[in-house]
């Protein structure tokens, strides 16, 4: 999580002193990498192969006249070294022990190997080189542009057009191969992908319920923004626009590594984009100046060794966690609880219902809210009186008749709680039983393996619950 108000005034001071250090240099090395003339120099944390480097111009990463496309084969080899070369000669700024680490299973992701104080910006990236919807959409969105955009319009798809744009802007890139600036940081990436739009349909079919309406719209997302608008964009090459592979790649960049900047541009931040994410807390807290610059701070003291991360999303949403990023966040600390009624009506949203607040816990508890609506359920069958001197109570805050009700309804509400834990038990151990029995076809499915792990891990939590509250 973010630093409380509290701590971020105590180190206010000394941000605003750091910053401005930072910020010097950062602004120093980026003039100095866009000017005609070079200079060398020593930059702290930068490896030392690299500090007799001189600082190049953004620009073609290869002698004109050489042009070599980017693998995009998902065994292909990830170029972190050349990228982190590129990072230094471009003018991003790194602190001291900030690093790249490689967890040995293809995911790379940023560490200190030091001790760093609270409040110190251990990364700061140049305006230049951050990726963004508006300047996509300010240089590539002209009436050549009209057709692939009736498309969207055509599928509903016209709320994606910031990622749209950023996606063209990186088939752009990728065309130009290795004169392209960018051609470092694109052969860094993974091509490998276990989030939901990487699944298979049969992928799909392992997964319960609000998972699998998750999965669904994220491949569904994925193909209305691929080949079949791309097709239609007039300055891409025929077998750029038609390469279905190579426009899921682009569109898994986009996906996994833009996010919304507080001015609501959707923004790519190379080096930026290698933070992971923190289920139960943070160290980092990104933020930009008045110029576009990007900067990372740290929230609290970060030990030596440890990774350096960022928040994706709501930490008690780890299904949409998985279908958007691919991971099992196992630090969440709750789960929705999958009770999805077939109606919602304003009663039951009044009362709290949504997938934030509908929550089982690791330890075992229930949310308020759960209870309420279980309640809500059986009154609403049962009971009409009751049911209007329960909105009644939840809208006047009355703690204590809510709690008469509930005590008065406890056996009836255990009872739904019950049935719904063990029908969810017994629907994830059929779906798992199909995902295993498919286990030796991982050449065609091969993120079963990490669904499985989903649904064991999804599974543990309702056993807890029912442990918690039945005793077994």
């Amino acid at each position: 999580m973010l630093m409380g108000a509290a701590t971020t005034g105590a180190m206010e001071p000394k941000r605003k002193r750091a910053a401005t250090l930072l910020a010097l240099a950062c602004i120093g090395a980026e003039a100095a990498a866009f000017s005609s003339s070079s200079a060398s120099g020593v930059r702290r944390g930068l490896p030392p192969q690299h500090r007799s480097l001189m600082v190049a111009p953004l620009r073609s990463s290869s002698a004109p006249g050489y042009d070599r496309a980017i693998d995009i084969e998902e065994t292909a080899y990830r170029d972190i070294p050349s990228f982190e070369e590129w990072a230094y000669n471009c003018g991003i700024q790194r602190a001291e022990g900030f690093a790249l680490a490689d967890d040995g299973y293809g995911d790379v992701y940023a560490t200190t190997t030091v001790d760093t104080p609270a409040g110190t910006p251990v990364l700061c990236v140049p305006e230049s080189l951050i990726l963004s919807s508006s300047k996509a959409m300010a240089e590539l969105r002209t009436r050549d542009m009209d057709q692939a955009e009736k498309i969207l319009y055509s599928v509903n798809a016209e709320s994606e057009l910031r990622q749209y744009y950023l996606m063209i802007q990186l088939l752009v890139e990728y065309e130009k191969g290795e004169q392209s600036p960018w051609f470092p940081w694109l052969n860094s990436l993974p091509r490998y992908y276990t989030n939901a739009a990487s699944m298979t349909p049969f992928c799909c079919l392992c997964l319960p319920g609000l998972m699998r309406k998750l999965a669904v719209k994220e491949r569904g997302t994925m193909d209305k923004l691929s080949v079949s608008s791309i097709k239609l964009i007039p300055f891409l090459n025929d077998d750029t626009k038609y390469d279905v592979d190579l426009c899921n790649w682009i569109y898994q960049i986009v996906a996994t590594r833009a996010f919304e900047a507080p001015d609501g541009d959707l923004k790519i931040v190379p080096m930026g984009d290698y933070f992971n994410h923190g289920g139960d807390y943070t160290e980092i807290e990104p933020s930009y100046d008045e110029e576009g610059n990007y900067y990372a701070y740290t929230t609290y003291d970060v030990p030596a060794n440890s990774p350096l991360r960022i928040s994706y999303g709501d930490p008690t949403n780890p299904s949409f966690l998985f279908a958007r990023y691919g991971f099992l966040d196992e630090n969440a600390p709750a789960t929705f609880c999958k009770l999805i009624p077939e109606h919602i009506n304003k009663d039951m949203e009044e009362l709290g219902y949504s997938q934030s607040r509908m929550l089982f816990y690791k330890n075992g508890e229930v949310s308020e809210e759960v209870w309420d609506i279980l309640l809500y359920q059986h009154l609403s069958s049962s009971n009409i009186r009751d049911k209007r001197a329960l909105m009644e109570a939840h809208r006047q805050g009355d703690y204590a008749t809510k709690q008469q009700l509930h005590e008065t309804y406890y056996s009836e509400t255990s009872r739904l709680l019950l049935e719904h834990i063990d029908g969810f038990i017994a629907q994830l151990d059929k779906l798992s039983a199909k995902a295993e029995d498919r286990q030796r076809n991982l050449d065609d499915h091969p993120r079963l393996p990490i669904i499985l792990s989903h649904n064991a891990l999804v599974r543990t939590i309702f056993l807890t619950v029912r442990n918690r509250y039945f005793g077994y």
